[in-house]
């Protein structure tokens, strides 16, 4: 089967075995390209890529993919914090195990997100980044009565504001393009204006964690969705404002279902989002073309897809 792995030459779409079917094998009909990726790239992964994924089902479901698995059998896992697991953190999908940026893909069944109908399976890699962004603004309890702030206008933290916009409250964005700005119009967000009482970073970058504390309102909550490596860097204003800071990862289960649940749901009512955010597809066979597209931020693109089936 035909799928994507990146070797000396670059990013190459390349032959491997057929999965050996120990889990059920999702035929992969989207897989969009994140961030992430291209930390794995700059890391020298050769692992195959692709944690964002959906696909049918061997019984004909189409399905996404909550792809932070977990080892299933862990106190974590079985409270539904799967995202915890030390299993899970080792086996980063394109990292550290092959993702699913590929034709076939093995599931665990706990793990297939049942699609809406409403949602079509083309958009449902979608599900996983959302998942990402309602998973921080559900452990920072959000409110519709409060107005977030939030620094990074990449995918994610458009995502981030759809999911602000969907529970009532108020976005402002700071975004750095036109073509961001115009996107987190079409969701309902405005340009971040003044202070907030919630904040989330979403670049990743020291200067946004900065630009995020002066956002924050004293007393308020920052929410950081981005990846520090080395950790978190808090500026001063973290603790003259006294913010409570919330790392955030991935996505797990609580109390009324689970945050990919709730991202399928939200793809459902708001097909803007999957409309707004995807701006960019490819067939598998232009994966190269896909991660140059993918990676030229300033040329419009937001969410790239590759189609492998």
């Amino acid at each position: 089967m035909k799928a994507v792995r990146n070797t000396d030459d670059g990013i190459q779409v390349m032959e491997i075995p057929e999965p050996e079917g120990r889990e059920p094998v999702v035929r992969i009909r989207s897989a969009s390209i994140c961030g992430s990726d291209f930390d794995y790239l700059a890391a020298g992964t050769r692992f195959v890529l692709g944690h964002e994924l959906a696909g049918i089902a061997p019984d004909g479901r189409a399905v996404g993919v909550e792809s932070m698995f977990g080892c299933g059998t862990c106190e974590l896992c079985e409270a539904g914090r799967h995202n915890l697991c030390t299993w899970a953190l080792t086996h980063a999908l394109g990292l550290s195990a092959d993702g699913g940026m590929c034709e076939h893909f093995e599931v665990p069944e706990r793990h297939m997100v049942p699609l809406p109908s409403a949602v079509p399976v083309e958009d449902a890699c979608l599900i996983e980044p959302l998942a990402v962004a309602l998973h921080g603004l559900r452990i920072a309890q959000l409110t519709s009565d409060q107005g977030v702030g939030i620094i990074g206008a990449g995918a994610i933290g458009l995502l981030t504001a759809a999911g602000v916009v969907d529970a009532g409250a108020e976005a402002g964005i700071a975004a750095r393009h036109p073509h961001q700005i115009e996107a987190a119009e079409r969701l309902g967000a405005q340009q971040a204006s003044g202070t907030y009482p919630v904040v989330v970073e979403a670049s990743g970058t020291v200067g946004g964690l900065e630009a995020a504390v002066e956002m924050a309102e004293p007393g308020g909550t920052l929410v950081v969705l981005g990846v520090y490596e080395n950790g978190i860097p808090l500026p001063m204003g973290t603790f003259l404002k006294e913010l409570v800071v919330l790392p955030s990862i991935a996505y797990c289960r609580h109390n009324q279902g689970r945050d990919v649940d709730d991202a399928a749901a939200l793809l459902a009512r708001r097909p803007e989002v999957a409309e707004t955010v995807i701006t960019h597809r490819f067939p598998i066979d232009d994966a190269p073309e896909a991660f140059r597209v993918a990676a030229d931020r300033a040329a419009g693109a937001l969410r790239v897809v590759i189609h492998p089936s």
